[in-house]
C-alpha cells in the first residue's frame, strides 16, 4: 500500500504546537509512543474516521471507548439537534438529568443516588472525596497501572517493596497529597489483605479498574473483585469501582453486572455521555446524602447535567436497552481477537491478546499479561511498528501499547475481516523489521 499522505494533518500539527503545548489537548493523542505524528481528525460515521487529508480509517479507538454504536448514531445526532434548539445550558435543573440518573441506577443496582459531572476524572475525584468525607479518614488504596484520571493524589507510582506510599509521577503534585495514597500490585489479593492488616484503620477506600484499561486490558484475576469488597466491608473502607470505561461498555451494568460484585461507590462516564463530555458517581444513598446540599463534602460544576451532553447519554442508553448489542460485540470481538493472535503466530511474534467483551488489547510480549510489571515486559518498538504498519492499511489503532482497542456494534464482518488481512501484512513487516 502506498504510503499515506498526512500533508494537511503535519501541517497542523506545526501549527497545533505554537499555541497548544506539545500541539495537543491530551497527551496520548501526540503519537509519540508509536514515533510519528498526529492524524488530525475531520469527520467520522460509523466504523469509520477520516481525517484532514481525505484519508478514512476503520477505526478501533472510538474516542477511547464511548462509540460503542458507532460514530454519529443518526438518532443521538438528531437528538442533540433537537436539545440544542432549546438551549445549551441552564445552569438550572432539568427533567432530562432525573431521567438520565434513572437509567443509570436502574441499570446498577450498587447505585442508589447518583451525581452528574462531566469527565471521568473529576467523578473519581468527588467519589474519594465523599469516601474520606464518610469515613473520616484519609488514605486511599489505588492499584499499579489503574489510571483514574489526572487529579493529584491519584498520579502517583509506586516505589520498591510490596505496598507503597506513592510519590508523586507528576511535575506540580505535592509530595503530601500523594503520600496519601498508598499504591499495591493490581490483580495481587496478598498484597491487598496486608496492607488492610497493617493500616486498614487509616483507609477510606479502595479504588480499582475492575477491569483495568489504561494498562492495556487486564481482567481481573478470580476472586479478585470480590477480595476488594470483603476488605473493605469488614474495615470500615470503601470499595470504588472506576467503571469510566467499563460501564455499559463489558454489559449494561457494567463490570460489575459481569462478574456480580457490587461495590459501594462507582464512577461512571464516556458511553453515558454519547460522545459528549458526561460523567457520574453514584452509590450507596446513606454515602451519597454526604454531599451538600445535603452534607458537608462539597462538590459542584456549572455544566453538570449539561442539557446536550445528557440528552446524547440518555438517547445512548435508550438505544442500547432497546438495541442489546452485547451479544454480537461478544461475536465481533472474538472474532477480531483471534484473527489478530492467529497473524501474530503466523509471523512467529510473541503476543498475548487480553479481551473482555468489546475492549481487548494485543500484548508484543508472551502471556500472561496480569499486572503492569507483566504488561511493561512488552515490547513497544514492535508495538509502534504494527500500529504505523496497520495505519497504512487503513486500520486506526490506539496509539499506544498500553491501550485498549474497542469494537462497536458499527463492525461489520467485513471490517473485521479487512482488519485481521491488515494485522496479518503488518505483522509480517514487524517480523522483517525486527
Amino acid at each position: 500500500m502506498p504510503k499515506l499522505d498526512t500533508t494537511t494533518s503535519n501541517s497542523l500539527f506545526a501549527r497545533a504546537e505554537r499555541v497548544i503545548p506539545g500541539g495537543v489537548n491530551s497527551p496520548v493523542r501526540a503519537f509519540r509512543a508509536v514515533g510519528c505524528s498526529p492524524l488530525f481528525i475531520r469527520e467520522a460515521s460509523g466504523a469509520t474516521i477520516t481525517d484532514a487529508d481525505g484519508n478514512r480509517f476503520i477505526d478501533y479507538v472510538g474516542s477511547w471507548g464511548p462509540m460503542i454504536l458507532g460514530h454519529a448514531h443518526p438518532a443521538v445526532i438528531e437528538a442533540v439537534r433537537r436539545a440544542a434548539e432549546r438551549g445549551t445550558s441552564y445552569g438550572a435543573p432539568t427533567e432530562l438529568e432525573i431521567e438520565l440518573a434513572e437509567r443509570i441506577i436502574e441499570a446498577f443496582p450498587s447505585i442508589e443516588l447518583v451525581r452528574l459531572v462531566s469527565s471521568g476524572t473529576e467523578a473519581v475525584m468527588s467519589a474519594l472525596r465523599v469516601a474520606r468525607g464518610f469515613t473520616g479518614r484519609d488514605r486511599i488504596v489505588k492499584m499499579e497501572g489503574c489510571y483514574h484520571g489526572h487529579s493529584d493524589g491519584l498520579l502517583v507510582k509506586a516505589g520498591s517493596g510490596l505496598a507503597t506510599f506513592g510519590t508523586p509521577d507528576s511535575s506540580g503534585v505535592p509530595a503530601d497529597f500523594a503520600r496519601n495514597t498508598i499504591v499495591i500490585p493490581y490483580n495481587d489479593e496478598q498484597a491487598l489483605r496486608q496492607v488492610f492488616e497493617e493500616r486498614g484503620s487509616e483507609i477510606a477506600c479502595v479504588v480499582v479498574e475492575p477491569i483495568a484499561g489504561n494498562m492495556g486490558c487486564v481482567p481481573p484475576a478470580p476472586g479478585y473483585l470480590e477480595a476488594v469488597r470483603e476488605v473493605t466491608a469488614r474495615s470500615g473502607a470503601l470499595s470504588v469501582f472506576d467503571e469510566v470505561i467499563t460501564g455499559f461498555r463489558v454489559a449494561y451494568g457494567g463490570a460489575q453486572e459481569l462478574y456480580g460484585v457490587q461495590p459501594d461507590l462507582t464512577c461512571l462516564g464516556k458511553i453515558i455521555g454519547g460522545g459528549l463530555p458526561a460523567a457520574a458517581f453514584g452509590g450507596r444513598a446513606d454515602v451519597m446524602k454526604k454531599i451538600a446540599p445535603l452534607g458537608s463534602v462539597y462538590q459542584a460544576g456549572t455544566l453538570s447535567g449539561n442539557p446536550l451532553a445528557v440528552t446524547a447519554g440518555l438517547e445512548m442508553l435508550k438505544l442500547l436497552k432497546q438495541l442489546n448489542p452485547y451479544p454480537e460485540l461478544e461475536r465481533r470481538s472474538a472474532k477480531l481477537a483471534n484473527g489478530l493472535g492467529e497473524a501474530a503466530s503466523q509471523a512467529g511474534l510473541p503476543s498475548t491478546i487480553n479481551r473482555v467483551g468489546s475492549m481487548m488489547t494485543a500484548f508484543f510480549t508472551e502471556g500472561p499479561v496480569t499486572d503492569w510489571p507483566s504488561a511493561a515486559k512488552s515490547d513497544t518498538e514492535r508495538y509502534a511498528r504494527f500500529f504505523r504498519s496497520m495505519l497504512e492499511e487503513g486500520i486506526y489503532l490506539a496509539p499506544s501499547q498500553f491501550e485498549c482497542a474497542f469494537v462497536s456494534f458499527a463492525h461489520s464482518d467485513a471490517d473485521i475481516e479487512r482488519t485481521i488481512e491488515a494485522a496479518r501484512s503488518a505483522m509480517r513487516v514487524v517480523t522483517a523489521r525486527s
